[in-house]
């Protein structure tokens, strides 16, 4: 399976992925699952917002245990980063079918849409959307860079942007949903452990800065008559740091758009996009606001316009203790472990779609292994045997859930 999903999406010359929402090779990853579910006997399905459902059982009956994760990337992304759960879900279907287990509860395999966000800049669109964390109304004015729109690119691809929005329903009907990820970090490494179980998301947000200024001549105008908001822009993303530092959180600008663009044209308009997480609310509200305070100081100094716009927020999400602790105790029965020792729990910075049907849903997380703790990046990694690990975790899950 992974090598025949290894080449969809990857770029040549940087060896990343640029598996994009509802582009081509978006729908090469979706025809990959279709096939894989058609394979394994099991009903395919799309829902109204585009995510991908491969069901063992009744999808009506209720109380349904569901996996899974998803397939999009950031630009250059790495290969395990949302495959991986993918790709591990079938394999521990297929590792409990050889187990010979018996099936009591529905069974589900997901593919949610657009998680990361890379295209229309709000992570998580596919689950927003069905847990009503997204309204028809902000989805359908989401853009891409090109100035597309979301329903202009989803009747591209062949699905109907009408029929998006809440699906209460269906969430209803799921029992627990436990998500597979690699670690974006070493935690793991650093304890020696194959896999651990997720305790909670920090929360976290993307803010959009524009800085305003007036373009003019790189090589006539004197530096005392230039406002140059690129250096306001980068006093920033230097408090940013700073910020982030003293409060032991995360802040980070990591794109940014510029107009004219031009090479000896001082700048009119610099937009930069932060991206901040902290273990607990206050810490990132103090966060957050340290960089704003400190883009205004300096852009009043500077005469430059500043406007500070919140595109996404995503609260802490504490994962349902009744559930982490049942996963705790099937894993430390599990024949893959023989130290004796609790199976690790520890908390992410990273959102995924299992912290947005938090809200709606039971929802619980295994991560495996990265030895680099290297993430977003053609870099990132996980060892065969961890993976293998993986799945066999997840199966002992899944077989807890929903198996006699």
């Amino acid at each position: 399976m992974w090598a025949s999903l290894r080449n969809i999406g990857r770029n040549a010359e940087s060896g990343g992925y640029r598996r994009y929402a509802w582009t081509g090779a978006d729908a090469d990853c979706r025809l990959w699952f279709r096939m894989q579910a058609e394979a394994r006997g099991l009903d395919c399905e799309v829902d109204r917002n585009g995510n991908q459902w491969a069901w063992l059982g009744d999808p009506l009956a209720g109380d349904a245990v569901v996996t899974g994760s998803h397939f999009d990337s950031v630009p250059d992304g790495g290969a395990f980063d949302g495959p991986l759960g993918v790709v591990s879900s079938f394999a521990a279907l297929d590792e409990l079918r050889h187990r010979g287990v018996e099936f009591t509860r529905p069974l589900a395999i997901t593919n949610f849409g657009d998680e990361e966000g890379a295209r229309f800049g709000l992570a998580c669109v596919g689950s927003r959307l069905a847990a009503g964390q997204l309204t028809v109304e902000a989805a359908h004015r989401l853009r891409d860079g090109d100035g597309i729109t979301l329903p202009q690119a989803m009747e591209a691809a062949g699905y109907d942007p009408d029929a998006i929005g809440p699906d209460p329903g269906r969430l209803a009907r799921i029992g627990a949903f436990v998500e597979l990820h690699v670690e974006q970090g070493r935690a793991l490494d650093l304890t020696g452990d194959p896999v651990g179980i997720a305790s909670a998301i920090w929360p976290h947000g993307r803010w959009r800065f524009d800085f305003r200024g007036e373009a003019n001549h790189a090589g006539t105008t004197r530096l005392a008559d230039r406002r140059d908001p690129m250096l306001t822009y980068a006093e920033t993303v230097l408090a940013a740091r700073r910020e982030a530092e003293l409060a032991g959180a995360l802040a980070t600008f990591g794109k940014i758009a510029v107009e004219p663009n031009g090479v000896n044209a001082i700048p009119s308009l610099v937009r930069g996009w932060l991206d901040s997480r902290a273990a607990d609310q206050g810490t990132l509200d103090t966060v957050v606001a340290g960089i704003e305070r400190a883009a205004r100081e300096h852009a009043e100094r500077a005469g430059i316009d500043l406007d500070v716009v919140r595109e996404s927020f995503t609260p802490v999400v504490e994962f349902e203790h009744a559930l982490r602790d049942e996963l705790g105790a099937l894993l430390k029965r599990s024949d893959l472990r023989d130290t004796g020792r609790d199976v690790p729990v520890l908390g992410t910075g990273a959102g995924h779609d299992a912290g947005i049907l938090s809200a709606s849903v039971p929802t619980a997380m295994l991560f495996v292994r990265n030895p680099t703790g290297i993430s977003h990046s053609p870099a990132e990694y996980a060892a065969e045997d961890d993976c293998v690990a993986g799945v066999i975790a997840l199966a002992d899950v899944l077989e807890g859930l929903a198996c006699r």
